[in-house]
């Protein structure tokens, strides 16, 4: 739905993105760059940035690679300044790095519940706070990326539901704070997104496992990569100015439904696969 919006709606504005070599990060980078803006792609692999930040340059964009690990707020300090010199203020910060894995509360150590809490909510409060310096001011947007977790208490995922569950809330905080400085405070939680390394790890049962994930979704289906792209678009254009502080589902009607028979699912799936906790730093 892309061909909804005007054309080059964010021209010459400057927008950082981290998480953002991959995924739903990676398509809000690349539909951003196509509508002119000027990208600067975050990621803890610096390669992997980079070769983001060329396949934007090489479909027309303005983009740059750059390495930071949003769990260091020297990096990402560092990471706004360089963003900044290249770009000039920044109009946009879209955070969006995150990590996963199913695991019930008794079968994942302490480290591992503190690795995704330090990555999601931390890493999105480093994020902002190491760009605030940084952003134009009125005028600047910052947009969060939750999940449905947050509001939607799941079994084998107890790390994310803290985790997302603060991000929504330090989003709200920061609107009420940030608002006088002309700063917009957003988040977008999206149910399950096909393509994603997410669902790679929610669904990896294959078909059958799919299929069962996709009877507890009332539209039947998971979202594009592109309908949370178009969101996200619509979120940090001048049609949703006076958005502020909202969370905004994205999930099928998922999160009406509850979460009983996903979480059945998830620890079934942990049970069968025999599964370890994965390295994520």
């Amino acid at each position: 739905m892309a061909g909804i919006f005007a054309p080059r709606l964010l021209e010459g504005r400057a927008v950082l993105i981290t998480g953002g070599s991959s995924g739903i990060n990676r398509r809000i980078a690349e539909r951003f760059a196509a509508h002119g803006a000027k990208i600067a792609v975050v990621g803890r692999d610096g390669d992997r940035a980079a070769a983001a930040a060329a396949a934007l340059i090489a479909a027309g964009g303005e983009a740059v690679g750059i390495s930071a690990d949003v769990r260091d707020m020297a990096s990402l300090e560092t990471a706004c300044t360089e963003a900044t010199d290249r770009f000039g203020p920044l109009d946009i910060v879209v955070a969006g790095a995150a990590g996963n894995f199913v695991a019930p509360a008794l079968g994942m150590s302490s480290n591992g519940f503190r690795t995704v809490v330090d990555i999601d909510l931390v890493g999105t409060f480093n994020t902002l706070r190491a760009a605030h310096a940084h952003l134009r001011k009125p005028g600047s947007a910052v947009l969060a990326i939750s999940a449905v977790q947050a509001q939607m208490p799941t079994a084998a995922q107890a790390h994310v539901c803290a985790a997302k569950a603060g991000v929504e809330m330090l989003m709200r905080t920061l609107a009420v704070e940030w608002a006088s400085d002309g700063i917009r405070s957003l988040a977008i939680a999206p149910g399950p997104v096909d393509g994603t390394e997410g669902m790679r790890r929610l669904a990896p049962g294959g078909q059958d496992h799919l299929a069962r994930m996709l009877a507890g979704i009332p539209s039947g289906r998971q979202a594009g990569l592109d309908e949370i792209a178009d969101l996200a678009l619509f979120l940090v254009s001048g049609a949703a100015d006076y958005i502020n502080g909202t969370v905004i589902h994205i999930d099928g009607g998922f999160s009406n439904l509850g979460s009983r028979d996903f979480g059945a699912l998830l620890t079934d799936a942990h049970r069968s696969a025999a599964a370890v906790e994965p390295q994520l730093a």
